[in-house]
């Protein structure tokens, strides 16, 4: 099943994945429609944080990234209509973002680069279908 993910594009041409923090968990949120995406996106930069890309993926994909670089995933499907407060930040962002310094780890590092070669991977199985 392809979803929709939001990537940032960082200097030198990596890609970061858009993650939310609930709990003291890291999430991925996977959205099935573009225009929930685009709308999260929007909400993004209203609060003048950067507007990351909307991408097609596989589902599959993305959780086994996840799973491998210790995130979990909420896949927020068609018509989602939030019950708690938690389920309000999977179409609502948190109103302040995290501290982006750390981002330089390279446990990080290592876990975009391998997330980048994994949509480089599909990227290539789509061009050749074409």
């Amino acid at each position: 099943m392809l979803i929709h993910i939001l990537l940032y594009e960082i200097e030198g041409g990596d890609e970061g994945i858009h993650s939310i923090e609930i709990n003291g968990n890291t999430i991925v949120l996977m959205f099935e429609e573009k225009d929930d995406a685009e709308r999260y996106c929007g909400l993004l930069e209203a609060q003048d944080f950067p507007k990351p890309s909307i991408q097609l993926i596989d589902r599959e994909e993305v959780e086994v990234f996840c799973d491998n670089s210790g995130y979990e995933t909420r896949f927020v499907k068609k018509g989602f209509i939030p019950k708690t407060d938690e389920e309000r930040l999977l179409l609502t962002p948190p109103q302040r973002n995290l501290d982006v310094s750390s981002w330089d780890s390279k446990e990080t590092k290592d876990n975009l680069n391998n997330f980048t070669n994994e949509i480089e991977i599909y990227r290539k199985k789509l061009e050749d279908l074409i």
